[in-house]
């Protein structure tokens, strides 16, 4: 699976906790996935950047390392994230199509801190 198909997965998952208004932790996201808990940041930073170019609310900042109960130092779409989850959470996400596979790799070529 590409990093962009698993984003595509992940913008399932997130969808739905944001409309439930769920806090997911990256273990959470790897375990529904089946990826190590270390490569779910890298497979957020094509929705991250996408939610950013879109206008929309950071829908990754409602995923939080454990330990810490904040986003990965590679969230980087909002300084305040609390306010951050509280836009998502009231952002109607499921009243707008997903993005395609073709708008998360568009996204993804300019994110920022790209390995």
């Amino acid at each position: 699976m590409t990093r962009e198909q698993r984003a595509q997965q992940l913008w399932s998952i997130l969808v739905l906790a944001a409309r439930h208004r769920q806090i997911l932790t990256y273990e959470m996201l790897a375990q529904a996935c089946g990826v190590p808990a270390p490569s779910i940041g890298d497979f957020l930073r094509p929705i991250q950047q996408y939610c950013s170019e879109a206008h929309l609310p950071p829908l990754t900042s409602i995923v939080v390392s454990k330990s810490s109960g904040l986003p990965s130092d590679g969230f980087i779409a909002a300084e305040n994230v609390p306010l951050a989850q509280s836009e998502t959470f009231a952002r109607q996400w499921l009243e707008h199509p997903a993005p395609s596979e073709d708008q998360l790799i568009d996204a993804y070529s300019r994110a920022p801190d790209r390995r």
